[in-house]
């Protein structure tokens, strides 16, 4: 029996077959990951993504945060599709794209699906397939992965243009934050690594954590990590969940509000855009698994 890396060597190549020729992609991809759960990736890759709307960008939020979806919650909105649909085959992914009365376009993942979190190779296929026709709905793709190590994440990571670690002061965080900058930076020493550190009581604090993780990973693996900004421990946050309306849009004010347009400000403002390259972010995806025999 062939087993999935197999599979989705065999998947990735034929994909890479189909897309040949294909001209460059148009967005910029951010991915926002994290080493461990409870950090608030997804409450800052949220708000992240309504910034750079709010700047006049079109923006395409998609959680791939597999079977553990949560972003169309924070947003208090109500699909009417998810990825589930696409890939039982009812709705075309053009149909899952759902904009958002800020504008925001999302394609939400849909929590708790167990054919989400144990996505095969062939369901793959179509996914990758569609999502390559969608490069210019957007002049941004920000993207929630799952947190850890697992293939899906990483991989999605390692295709975007910059990788958003986002970690808290603690030192439990702080190692896990390291531990997936590591796993990344051996798939791929040019991978461009930047780092947010989230719920911090103090500056110095976060500060403190911060140059502890660049530090080490410069000295250790060679990497050059970005620390992009801290996003203080607010109140203003919790009650924003509560409302269901992200924080940068209920209190746009507010310490946490603030540190976040700041933050987007250099994720963006850092590097002019990248030329247009052969590809796409998905086919790249496409080839990235094919390359490491990666299995979801």
């Amino acid at each position: 029996m062939i087993d999935q890396a197999s599979r989705l060597r065999e998947l990735a190549a034929a994909y890479r077959r189909q897309v040949t020729g294909q001209v460059g992609r148009r967005f910029q991809v951010i991915a926002v990951t994290s080493g461990k759960g409870g950090v608030g990736k997804t409450n800052l890759a949220v708000n992240l993504a309504l910034v750079l709307r709010q700047s006049g960008r079109e923006v395409l939020l998609m959680d791939v945060d597999l079977g553990l979806a949560n972003a169309d919650i924070l947003l208090g909105t109500v699909p009417p599709y998810h990825l589930g649909h696409f890939l039982r085959g009812e709705v075309d992914l053009p149909q899952v794209i759902h904009r958002t009365a800020t504008g925001l376009k999302l394609i939400a993942g849909g929590s708790g699906l167990v054919e989400l979190g144990n996505l095969s190779a062939g369901q793959l296929q179509p996914v990758l397939r569609a999502l390559e026709r969608l490069q210019d709905e957007a002049d941004y793709l920000v993207l929630d992965t799952g947190a850890g190590l697992g293939d899906a994440v990483l991989e999605f990571a390692l295709a975007a243009d910059q990788v958003l670690v986002v970690t808290t002061p603690e030192p439990t965080a702080m190692a896990d934050a390291y531990t997936i900058i590591k796993a990344l930076v051996a798939r791929d020493p040019r991978v461009k690594i930047r780092l947010a550190v989230n719920q911090a009581e103090r500056l110095e604090d976060a500060e403190r954590a911060a140059d502890r993780i660049v530090t080490t990973a410069r000295n250790f693996l060679g990497a050059e990590v970005r620390h992009v900004g801290t996003i203080p421990r607010d109140p203003h946050v919790w009650q924003a969940v509560r409302r269901k309306v992200p924080v940068v849009l209920s209190y746009p004010g507010a310490p946490a509000s603030r540190a976040v347009v700041a933050m987007v400000s250099r994720l963006v403002g850092e590097e002019p855009p990248r030329p247009p390259e052969p590809g796409s972010f998905f086919s790249r995806l496409a080839g990235l698994f094919a390359r490491r025999g990666g299995s979801l």
